[in-house]
């Protein structure tokens, strides 16, 4: 562990490094500590504003829990002590929301309510950067910042030290306590009066903690050596779990997990086969672990993972080829085997999503995967549907956008689906719909099982194989590629148009550059930055200037504001509000 010191030693200079930083010039590693080195980067990386304090308000916070009753007599019994003292003392949830706070100086708690740093706001590092509370929470261990190694600019003249609480019992971080004053009255004594603080209230909760959750906690740590499958254990006041649980359930699986496991006990069950709400299907083993007093203290519940046998589907999907689409996400090849052993089964289908997920050309894939000399149609109005299902049947069809179709298309289309029903026909066919709250009447009474396909945004991971893939159509030979920092560039964006929106930025490129690899450069200044609210015309005007502009000036901000005409910290806030990544000189 770094050996803390009081204040840094050179004020001046740490200042200087922090502008150098923040203007993304070069810096001397040896005037800056390395975890708040490496607390800068992540702030910035977050594009956490410098130079204002802008934090999420989380009203209506529960007071009535461990961790406060627990704190509330030791924070009441040093705030007795340092009556007076410009210091305050401040308790926070393990996300950063501030529970309690105080201070016993009116100019400090003054200070500190310009700041924000009050009951209800969350100084978590991702929203006022480098900070006591913060990084102690994101290091997991206890963290003094001083003056100037502050992120945000307001908070410059402060000195904080925050050291993370765990439940004595699962061992996780339920909050945190922190020591704030002004920079000047900073010393050792407010480190170690902070990690003081902060083991007392842990003995405090460990004092509290009820007999049955100990003896609960025994046995989860005793299963826990004896397996590593997906593990719970619960009572009515703690849930625990392993890493395999949480990495492996969704948290709505987790929930109803815990339900049945609950009502498999009370009903005197000990195994349970669960379809879970993602479609993962389980087989679940639960144990009540006797209470020191009698009665039970909660239950130990075994997991495993099994294959849904009605569908051929893994509950944790295989990788899975069809040609010509690409992914490996989780959302995205579980709604791939739907779709495939739907057209195994030749069960017709419903498939469901935004515009451009990939609806009718996963459905097309499917069917050459399954039926590569077969015959498929997709086709979009009605006109032609009639022809496909009755007059010269093909082996699959693809109706898309039936939530768009007038109501008596609508009812033509069901008529047209009952003939081929009572005919026998083995043709598979498949709807696609764009908006799920559209009524269509009849129709999806011959779709037994609709299947979400999910956008873009939400398998973002999957764009490392499908820009290769849209490359390598466009630049007819596969000789543009697309550098990391490009893709890190595309991967922030949220993709409201899904696939087509990435095929026509991809074309863009591809119209100016036909062989090398894509650089930052080379997308359009709308992907070089990411806002956190919709942009108005001149603001997006505004925007794409300060792109070109840092990108004439090879990324030295100081040049860019000269070429611009504004201040390097005008520059700088527009920089933070757009969410612009400067290029690397």
């Amino acid at each position: 562990m770094e050996k803390a010191r009081p204040v840094p030693a050179d004020e001046n200079g740490l200042a200087r490094t922090r502008v150098q930083f923040l203007t993304s010039e070069s810096i001397e590693r040896d005037r800056v500590r390395d975890p708040i080195l490496a607390s800068w980067l992540r702030s910035r990386h977050s594009h956490v504003p410098a130079d204002r304090i802008d934090l999420p308000y989380v009203p209506d916070q529960n007071l009535d829990t461990p961790l406060i009753r627990a704190a509330e007599p030791v924070l009441e019994r040093l705030g007795e002590q340092l009556d007076g003292q410009p210091v305050s003392l401040i308790l926070t949830d393990p996300r950063g929301v501030v529970l309690t706070q105080r201070t016993g100086d009116p100019d400090l708690h003054r200070h500190l309510q310009s700041v924000e740093l009050a009951p209800g706001f969350s100084y978590g590092e991702q929203f006022v950067g480098t900070n006591g509370i913060g990084t102690a929470l994101e290091d997991g261990r206890p963290t003094h910042v001083f003056g100037h190694e502050h992120y945000a600019e307001n908070l410059e003249n402060l000195a904080c030290a925050g050291v993370p609480i765990q439940d004595p019992i699962s061992g996780k971080t339920i909050g945190a306590v922190d020591l704030t004053c002004w920079r000047k009255d900073a010393g050792q004594l407010l480190i170690a009066l902070a990690r003081t603080t902060a083991e007392q209230i842990r003995q405090a909760l460990l004092g509290n903690s009820d007999i049955r959750e100990l003896a609960l906690f025994q046995a989860y740590l005793r299963a826990c050596r004896r397996t590593t499958g997906i593990l719970l254990a619960f009572n009515e006041e703690v849930v625990m779990m392993n890493d395999r649980a949480r990495r492996l359930l969704d948290p709505a699986d987790q929930a109803v997990l815990l339900g049945h496991a609950s009502q498999a006990l009370a009903d005197g069950r000990s195994r349970a086969t669960v379809v879970l709400p993602t479609g993962s299907k389980v087989r679940m083993e639960c144990r009540a672990v006797p209470g020191p007093r009698g009665g039970d203290a909660g239950n130990v519940v075994r997991v495993r993972l099994l294959e849904t046998e009605d569908e051929g589907i893994s509950a944790v999907p295989l990788p899975m080829f069809l040609p010509g689409v690409v992914g490996s996400a989780t959302l995205w090849l579980r709604a791939c085997h739907e779709v495939d052993a739907a057209y195994a089964r030749g069960e017709w289908l419903a498939l469901e999503g935004e515009r451009g997920v990939g609806k009718s050309t996963l459905a097309r894939c499917v069917h050459q995967r399954r039926n590569p000399t077969g015959r498929l149609h997709v086709v979009d109005g009605v006109s032609q549907i009639r022809h496909d299902l009755l007059d010269d049947p093909v082996d699959s069809l693809i109706i898309r956008h039936v939530d768009h179709l007038e109501p008596q298309a609508l009812r033509d289309l069901a008529a047209v689906l009952a003939q081929v029903r009572a005919s026998g026909s083995r043709m598979w066919v498949a709807v696609t719909v764009d908006d799920d709250s559209v009524d269509l009447g009849d129709v999806l009474g011959f779709f037994p099982r609709t299947v979400q396909i999910p956008p873009l945004r939400r398998h973002i991971d999957d764009l490392r194989e499908l820009v290769p893939l849209l490359l390598s159509r466009l630049s007819r030979g596969g000789q543009l590629t697309c550098s990391p920092a490009a893709m890190h560039l595309l991967m922030r964006s949220s993709w409201q148009g899904n696939v087509p929106q990435l095929y026509q930025v991809l074309k863009y490129v591809a119209r100016r550059k036909r062989s090398g690899v894509i650089q930052p450069s080379d997308l359009p200044a709308e992907y070089r930055a990411v806002a956190r609210r919709p942009l108005n015309r001149l603001e997006s005007i505004e925007r794409d200037a300060i792109v070109h502009s840092l990108e004439d000036a090879d990324g030295n901000k100081n040049r860019a504001a000269r070429l611009l005409g504004m201040s390097r910290a005008t520059l700088y806030r527009k920089i933070h509000e757009y969410g612009i990544v400067a290029p690397v000189k």
